[in-house]
């Protein structure tokens, strides 16, 4: 299961930084182009999940770039980041494809939810949650990614992750533990909550679950 991927056409270098920079720290994947040219070689060698596409820039404009998507059957989601104010242009955006438009200065806690709004009318999950490390954990598909990277984390240890998640800066007790783990008819043994508390501290290291004898565990990330 891969992470949500972005292509977003922008020229302006700086501003396309704080834009990756920004959706980075949200949990998603996201690739600049910074002309048109560059953006059609780059969705030909990639799958993406949404569009963020400035009008104006170099090679081949944004307006075009998305009607030349359209008229191959891509549907892909795409926002318009634009300085253009002016109805035609606005009304061309939509004629050739666009779904929503956002005028510069972008304010970037609007663009994340024009995001999460977009993705989930088209049935992409976005309730990602993002640790310190580059830990990122997709409750959905209950998947692990460290570095960008699937870590095919077994169930258990994924369900303990979870029960962690919930509980964070607080006490999680042996207990809540094997409720979590174990259905009423399955048996476990003090050394299974052990392993996978084991296997859980390589993956978000070893200080964040912190034993509290005949307790349970702390846990501090």
């Amino acid at each position: 299961m891969k992470l949500l991927k972005i292509l977003l056409l922008e020229d302006d270098e700086l501003f396309a930084q704080s834009i990756e920079d920004f959706l980075s720290e949200e949990g998603f994947i996201v690739d600049i182009a910074y002309d048109g040219e560059e953006a059609l070689d780059k969705n030909y060698e990639n799958n993406y999940d949404l569009y963020l596409l400035d009008i104006n820039v170099p090679k081949l404009s944004g307006l075009d770039f998305l009607k030349s998507l359209r008229t191959i059957n891509d549907e892909t989601p795409a926002i318009f980041l634009t300085s253009y104010k002016d109805k035609e242009t606005l009304k061309q955006g939509f004629v050739n494809g666009a779904d929503d438009f956002l005028t510069k200065p972008i304010d970037l806690e609007e663009l994340i939810l024009r995001i999460k709004s977009l993705l989930k009318r088209a049935g992409k999950t976005t309730d990602i949650v993002v640790l310190e490390n580059n830990i990122l954990f997709n409750p959905s598909t209950q998947r692990i990614f460290k570095d960008n990277l699937d870590l095919n984390a077994p169930v258990k240890v994924v369900q303990l992750f979870e029960l962690c998640l919930e509980n964070r800066h607080s006490i999680v007790t042996k207990d809540m533990i094997v409720s979590k783990l174990w259905s009423t008819s399955e048996e476990y043994s003090e050394g299974s909550i052990r392993v996978y508390i084991n296997n859980l501290k390589k993956i978000i290291g070893k200080d964040s679950i912190v034993n509290v004898k005949g307790i349970g565990y702390k846990i501090e990330f």
